[in-house]
């Protein structure tokens, strides 16, 4: 697809000259935008999809950039392209393209291999008819499990005339839901990393172990009111830093 396909606004020949100079500079910051993104999703997701609508966001930002408004284009265009990403992954189809082909073979495998054996096949046996290992057929399982298909081992013997049943990947699973998750995570990691090591002990015992402030207090040699006095500052501390990275709430994600 070319440059010109992408964007058909009407513009002059020198300015589609510059915006295509522009874009061309920063499409390796697609890309780096692109696999950071990727990291956070499951397998079946394609980064050349990423990609792609990365540089729509792309177009988007040299479109609308006003210079004087004096922020870097670079920065203005980040914001973009990840926007651009992340509104792609709430329209993507769950359930690719390529999953939805394996989840096909599945149930073709899985009747074939009833008739033959005149009983339901184990994992093993459907396994090896796809000359895949065990631990890889599971694997794959997992996935269709993750973007809600059913497969037809899953199913009893009187239903495997009928057609595969479909459900809605819950919330937490859906690509979107666990990039941003994975945003904020990181977020609250760096504004960690500005707390005294002492008021980081106290977070991540209160949260990620969930012990009570009296029990932070009898490992840190304090007592139950300072605990809480930390506590407090530390949540304070951590959102200032949130603040200074223009994060105001956990909406930005």
């Amino acid at each position: 697809m070319s440059i010109q396909v992408i964007c058909k606004e009407r513009i002059s020949p020198a300015q589609i000259v510059k915006r295509d100079g522009v874009v061309l500079e920063h499409l390796p910051l697609v890309r780096a935008i692109a696999v950071r993104v990727h990291e956070n999703l499951p397998v079946h997701v394609d980064i050349d999809d990423l990609v792609h609508a990365g540089i729509l966001g792309l177009f988007d930002a040299v479109t609308k950039y006003k210079p004087e408004k004096k922020v870097a284009f670079s920065s203005y265009a980040k914001h973009r392209i990840k926007g651009a990403i992340l509104d792609s992954l709430r329209q993507l189809d769950w359930a690719s393209r390529d999953l939805r082909r394996r989840h096909k073979q599945v149930e073709t495998v899985t009747r074939e291999l009833a008739a033959t054996l005149q009983r339901q096949p184990t994992e093993s046996e459907i396994a090896e008819k796809m000359g895949l290992e065990v631990g890889r057929w599971r694997h794959m399982m997992i996935d269709l499990h993750h973007v809600g298909l059913v497969s037809a081992s899953a199913r009893r013997a009187d239903q495997s005339d009928l057609p595969p049943p479909e459900f809605p990947a819950k919330p937490d699973s859906r690509p979107d839901s666990m990039c941003a998750r994975a945003q904020l995570q990181a977020a609250l990691s760096g504004a960690m990393k500005t707390l005294p090591e002492r008021y980081q002990k106290v977070v991540v015992l209160y949260y990620l172990k969930e012990m009570t402030m009296r029990e932070i207090g009898g490992i840190l040699g304090i007592n139950e009111s300072r605990v809480s006095q930390i506590h407090k500052s530390a949540l304070e501390k951590m959102g200032t830093a949130l603040e200074s990275a223009g994060i105001h709430s956990s909406r930005a994600f």
